[in-house]
Formats: C-alpha cells, structure tokens, sequence
C-alpha cells in the first residue's frame, strides 16, 4: 500500500502519520527525515541539497523529487510506504508523478486530514511555553495546574511570535494556496480520501484505517 498524506499546520497529520504506519507495516517517510538522511549519508541528491541549504536558498524542486527518488528506492519501501510532507506544490505533484512511472509504482490513495480554519486557529495559536525550561502547555489542549505558570518547574508560560493570530493566519493562507490545487488533482484522479480531522485522534485513525482499507 502506497500513500500520500495532506494536512494543514495543526490538524494533527504528523500524529495520524505516525500512528497508521504502525496499523499497516508500511515506511513513514517524512521529508524532513528524508533530507537529514540523504544529507547525512552523502547520497548525490543529498549532496546537491545540501550545497543550497548551506546557501540559505531554497532547494529546487528537481532536487527534492531526485532524493524523493532515492528514498522510494530503498528496499524498506517495498512493503509500502506514506509519503508525508511532499508534494507541497502543483508542479512537484506532477513531477512525483513522473517519478513513480519510472518505478514503476503507484500511489493508492491520497489522505487529506481536513479541520475547519477556525478550529485550526484555535488550537496554533493555544500554544503556550515555559521561558525557563521549554515545556510546552496548550490553553484548550494541556492546560497547566496553575494559569501562565509552568507544572514543571514554575516558569512563567509565554505565546510564541509565530503562534500569534496574524502569524498563524498568514501560514494558513499559504497552505490553502498551495493546497487546493493539488486537492483538485488527486480528486480527478480518484485517490483524495478526505478525512474529517476535527474529532478524536482515536476516531480519526479508524477513519484513515477504514478509508484506506476500501
């Protein structure tokens, strides 16, 4: 089984990635593992993609569907795998696309963990962190004990920058951008399985499971 996972920031996809991998022994391959690896191990992809990265620039897309390449390559991948951060972009669907027809693979279904905007809002811009030791607390989620004090070690809690509505709203503006092309593709294709991320974790798993499994 071979599948691809979408998720906006806070709906929780990296959870439900973790957790179905280990349902249906298939390979998590996260691109941020991905390149780390690849960088790590002196492949020519990672090679190349680290020459950008010590740059400060951004790596080409040919270069992330080279390591992405490199990776489905691997015997690990024969059993299966979830492909989790990539494509992010039209154009790099497009290519993977290309990619898996000279492996000859194809991909079974497509998850899109969907959650409304609002109550993706609230759970981004919930976040809270300790100033003293880095523990994190949320306001809905994970409340401390005693309110903007740290249960570890009575720091005083503090809202990121980036996790501020303005900051927050901004990265999901850029998602939906990006998104609802490929959204659009992978359902012409047939393969979107879209899954309401808006409920229990432990409900949201059975209704990955019980989408990928038809």
């Amino acid at each position: 089984m071979n599948l691809l996972i979408m998720g906006p920031p806070g709906a929780g996809k990296g959870t439900q990635a973790e957790r179905l991998v280990k349902e249906v022994d298939i390979t998590h391959i996260s691109t941020g593992d991905m390149f780390r690896a690849a960088i790590k191990e002196g492949t020519d992809m990672g090679k190349k993609a680290k020459e950008f990265m010590d740059q400060g620039a951004l790596v080409p897309d040919e270069v992330v569907v080279g390591m992405v390449k490199e990776r489905l390559s691997k015997p690990d991948c024969e059993k299966g795998f979830l492909l989790d951060g990539f494509p992010r972009t039209l154009e790099q669907a497009k290519s993977l696309d290309e990619t898996l027809k000279d492996l000859n693979i194809k991909i079974d279904g497509v998850i899109n963990i969907a959650v409304p905007r609002e109550r993706l809002m609230a759970r981004l811009t919930g976040r809270r962190i300790c100033k003293d030791c880095g523990a994190s607390f949320h306001v809905m989620f994970n409340k401390p004990k005693e309110e903007g004090k740290c249960d570890a070690c009575g720091g005083e809690l503090y809202q990121r920058s980036d996790d501020n509505e303005e900051a927050v709203g901004k990265r999901l503006d850029v998602y939906e951008q990006q998104t609802q092309p490929l959204i659009d593709y992978y359902t012409n294709q047939g393969l979107l399985l879209e899954i309401n991320g808006d409920q229990d974790i432990n409900k949201v798993l059975d209704d990955v499971l019980a989408a990928v499994k038809k």
